[in-house]
């Protein structure tokens, strides 16, 4: 028998991802993505238990961004960019913040229902501070009623973050999860967005953004191509505008 807190997949989509169960109400299983930034229901019969997947892959990831960083900590100090992130899912939240340390970055974690992130979020930039917010969560694009789970509020929230900053150089900010309304996104005012093509994006995708962004001195532009290729999910499933890093560097160290 299948609990909460068991590791499934769903036969129906040939048990493509691997989910948390996270509650169980009426026999509906309510699930999770371990990777994937989804949410679903299904019944038990459609499940199949799985194993806990591993993380190794967050370490690779983290090593490559660290490994693709042009600096020379023999002659200058540097001051990366300050995230703050805020996440509608406690574990994905948890695990963007180790991912962050990992990579060495300074990082704050909030821990906000979508719906609420519009009311709160002037609060945490000013108590934050920081160069880059990641505003993020769980999304669904409904193709039957043209319409999704929370993009509306991740737009409101990004307006509410440019009413705070206006400069998209002074403050960046990634919004968006699986599906969301990218156009709309983008016009609210957020640097980065998911999803071009309505697809899945990766736990870390929002994460992996960030730190390029955060480890790129404030004098660079970004290589637009290049930072989205780092993600797990690509160009289709995150799209930005031009913009320059966050980090400062000095001399002597």
């Amino acid at each position: 028998m299948i609990k909460k807190g068991d590791f499934v997949s769903r036969n129906k989509y040939n048990n493509d991802y691997i989910f948390k169960v996270i509650d169980i109400r009426n026999n509906i299983y309510y699930l999770s993505g371990v990777n994937i930034r989804l949410l679903a229901t299904s019944y038990e019969e459609d499940l199949k238990l799985e194993i806990k997947e591993d993380r190794l892959e967050d370490e690779d990831l983290a090593n490559r961004i660290i490994s693709n960083t042009d600096i020379n900590k023999e002659e200058f100090f540097y001051l990366p960019g300050k995230i703050l992130h805020i996440d509608a899912d406690e574990d994905y939240l948890r695990r963007c913040l180790k991912f962050y340390k990992k990579v060495g970055l300074e990082a704050y974690g909030v821990l906000e229902q979508e719906e609420d992130l519009s009311k709160r979020i002037s609060i945490f930039l000013k108590d934050i501070k920081p160069d880059i917010v990641v505003i993020t969560g769980h999304d669904v694009f409904y193709k039957n009623k043209k319409g999704y789970m929370n993009s509306n509020y991740f737009s409101d929230a990004i307006k509410e973050a440019r009413k705070y900053e206006k400069s998209y150089e002074k403050l960046k900010i990634i919004a968006g999860a699986c599906q969301s309304d990218f156009e709309k996104l983008i016009k609210s005012g957020a640097n980065f967005a998911s999803s071009p093509k309505r697809i899945n994006i990766h736990a870390l995708d929002p994460a992996i953004i960030a730190s390029v962004i955060a480890l790129t001195e404030n004098t660079k532009e970004i290589d637009l191509i290049k930072t989205l290729n780092k993600t797990k999910c690509g160009p289709d499933g995150i799209g930005g505008i031009r913009c320059y890093g966050s980090m400062f560097v000095g001399y002597p160290k």
